[in-house]
């Protein structure tokens, strides 16, 4: 059983798939931390829980606001699938760097994220975020496809 987990949402569909595997591991006392860190992206993308699309051109305004949007809808599903101590984080930078980062300071048993989310083909010739946190993490690591 975890005593926390980190759970990285992105809007994306697989970021919704890893959100509910987490809420299944996370019963009882387990707490679950949801994070979600707004980025520009390099292509108009539309996101889950009916948010709509972002557009290529978004202020650093909007895509806070719609980040806040994921981060509200993220929670309500999680408490409606039965996770009672939820905590939300907008992070910001680089999602990977920000992941390890905040599970490192939340001390948490796993980080749970989708194997691919929003990122586009830089993802693939960088490196994408679940690689890179899969290797760098120094507690457990999910992927979820």
């Amino acid at each position: 059983m975890y005593k926390s987990l980190l759970v990285a949402v992105d809007g994306s569909e697989n970021g919704k798939k890893a959100l509910e595997l987490a809420c299944q591991l996370a019963q009882g006392e387990t707490t679950l931390h949801i994070l979600h860190i707004p980025e520009s992206l390099a292509h108009e993308s539309t996101l889950v829980w009916g948010i709509g699309a972002v557009s290529l051109e978004a202020s650093r305004e909007d895509l806070e606001a719609a980040g806040r949007q994921v981060i509200e809808r993220a929670e309500a599903q999680a408490r409606e699938l039965g996770v009672a101590k939820v905590e939300t984080h907008l992070g910001q930078g680089e999602p990977a760097r920000t992941i390890l980062s905040q599970a490192k300071t939340l001390g948490v048993d796993a980080i749970v994220l989708g194997s691919r989310g929003l990122g586009d083909l830089a993802g693939l010739v960088m490196g994408s975020v679940s690689h890179k946190v899969m290797h760098s993490a120094k507690c457990g690591v999910i992927t979820v496809r």
